[in-house]
């Protein structure tokens, strides 16, 4: 399967999904003007994935910022991971700046919201 690179820009994340290597990050900022938009290939390129998946799946978040648009899109996700972590390991590495309470406090709500292994990571 080819490897999802979506480079960042000012107002979106990078993206960067390699099941060759297991390499699954969203990291920077993402404040797309249309996160419907945005997200829809990264669902359309996971939902192919999980076709046949690795064995196991490791997604790093690592975002320094978020607007509400990217939260819905981004509990759509994780709630797409949840639906197939019944058949497959997956687990979600949330890393936070260890002076950023807010984003630590973000990837809590979605770990007590979706039922799936979170990892958090302080840097």
């Amino acid at each position: 399967m080819e490897p999802l690179l979506l480079k960042k820009t000012e107002d979106t994340p990078e993206i960067f999904f390699n099941p060759e290597n297991d390499n699954f990050f969203i990291s920077e900022r993402s404040l797309p003007e249309n996160a419907i938009e945005f997200y829809q290939p990264i669902f359309n390129w996971l939902n192919d994935y999980f076709v046949s998946p690795n064995t196991t799946t490791i997604f790093d978040f690592k975002l320094e910022y978020y607007n509400t648009s990217t939260a819905k899109q981004l509990a759509k996700l994780l709630m797409l991971l949840e639906k197939h972590s019944v058949n497959h390991k997956i687990t979600v590495r949330w890393h936070y700046d260890k002076e950023d309470a807010d984003m630590k406090d973000s990837g809590a709500r979605y770990a007590k919201l979706i039922n799936i292994n979170f990892e958090f990571i302080e840097y």
